[in-house]
């Protein structure tokens, strides 16, 4: 079973004045069937944990500058395989051949590889810090904000009510 959801946003670098417009992988909702979890992996339970999975092409494109970048989240094989794969590949303007390609995990480290031959980590997620992200109060927030949106939902989430939350999103 899988839910889909697709979103394009805009990431405005104010020191260079460049705005860069970039599509977002597909997140799925997955979970193992429980059946074929019993049948085929022998598993011990009929339950299983449902976990989001990447997936999909994105790109990421700045009119200034002319650079541009085509990003793919590899989703898990069915066998085998890892989750969190990422490939990307990185254009001048103009250019059809990249001139560094990209490979590693989202969540862990990427590395860089450049037409030059020069081999580098690229990132490494985990060492990067954490930075809290600012929020403006509810009373500062429209109605369709989506913190004022959801804000009962949450609460309801938060104290364990279920039936509320759902009610909530009505």
């Amino acid at each position: 079973k899988s839910i889909f959801f697709s979103l394009i946003g805009c990431v405005t670098c104010l020191d260079y004045d460049e705005h860069y417009i970039l599509t977002f992988p597909n997140g799925y909702g997955r979970q193992v069937n429980a059946l074929f979890a019993i049948l085929i992996l022998n598993a011990l339970s009929i339950l299983t944990v449902p976990w989001i999975e990447l997936g999909g092409e994105c790109s990421i494109n700045c009119s200034k500058t002319g650079y541009n970048a085509s990003i793919v989240f590899h989703t898990k094989p069915f066998y085998g395989g890892k989750k969190h794969r990422i490939t990307a590949e990185i254009f001048s303007p103009n250019d059809k051949k990249p001139f560094c390609s990209i490979e590693g995990e989202w969540n862990g480290v990427m590395y860089a590889k450049y037409a030059t031959g020069e081999n580098a980590v690229f990132i490494d997620t985990k060492k990067m810090p954490t930075i809290k992200k600012k929020v403006r109060k509810l009373e500062d927030q429209d109605d369709f904000e989506s913190r004022c949106l959801w804000k009962d939902v949450t609460y309801n989430l938060k104290i364990r009510d279920i039936d509320a939350a759902t009610a909530a999103k009505h």
